[in-house]
């Protein structure tokens, strides 16, 4: 039975969450929950943020009702989180096609600088980067296109992130997908939270790496795509 047409008087919310809970699995920031949403109940998710985000902006004390400028911002505000910049919650991940590597490759790719978008899990404000992939490929690997690279990269960081977890769970998709011999991340980000709050030091950036089989290995292999990507950067 469809719930969007069941139990009227519950928000969709707490009928997602009870699904989550019973199937014992977490709904963590960056966490995917497209499995539990079923068809209708994101729009029914949008009008309930855009409910509680009018309750947020009187809280704030802000005249949404005579001011012009605010009177349609709590439904602008639910539509950018749940269909934009938090997409990747709500979604299913992108299909991905994949082929056999037929020609049996086994040299370094490196696919980047793909530019990233995040938003910071304390403070919900903008991160914003970049961040080179490298692939040692073995004649098992299934091989796909450069483009899917960044739609898996939009697709993980489509969610309230931090910086170091959503570059695993990056390397962790990828690794999934592709089963090379080794594999590399690197991420540099610009983040609001500190650039537009707290030091307001619009200089600092983030780098950070993950490094799986042949690049945490084979030193050489790590140099070379780390000189590599510099040159590039």
């Amino acid at each position: 039975m469809n719930p969007v047409d069941t139990d009227e008087g519950t928000p969709v919310s707490v009928k997602i969450r009870e699904r989550i809970q019973a199937a014992r699995k977490r709904f963590h920031a960056n966490d995917n929950i497209a499995e539990f949403i079923q068809p209708g109940e994101l729009e029914l998710l949008l009008d309930e943020v855009q409910e509680k985000m009018k309750g947020v902006l009187g809280s704030l004390v802000i005249d949404t009702e005579h001011d012009h400028n605010t009177d349609k911002t709590a439904r602008r505000v639910a539509k950018m989180y749940l269909k934009e910049v938090f997409q990747g919650r709500y979604v299913p991940q992108p299909a991905i096609t994949e082929f056999p590597n037929a020609e049996h490759l086994n040299e370094l790719m490196i696919v980047g600088p793909i530019t990233v978008r995040s938003a910071c899990s304390h403070h919900l404000v903008p991160v914003i980067g970049k961040l080179w992939i490298g692939v040692l490929p073995n004649e098992h690997t299934n091989v796909i296109g450069l483009s899917k690279y960044a739609r898996l990269a939009e697709w993980i960081m489509g969610r309230p992130q931090i910086q170091e977890e959503a570059v695993v769970q990056l390397a962790d998709l990828i690794q999934r997908k592709t089963q090379p011999d080794g594999l590399a991340i690197v991420m540099e980000a610009t983040h609001f939270c500190v650039g537009w709050r707290g030091v307001r030091d619009l200089d600092s950036k983030m780098i950070n790496s993950v490094m799986r089989g042949s690049f945490l290995k084979d030193a050489n292999l790590r140099r070379e795509f780390l000189s590599l990507i510099a040159q590039k950067g």
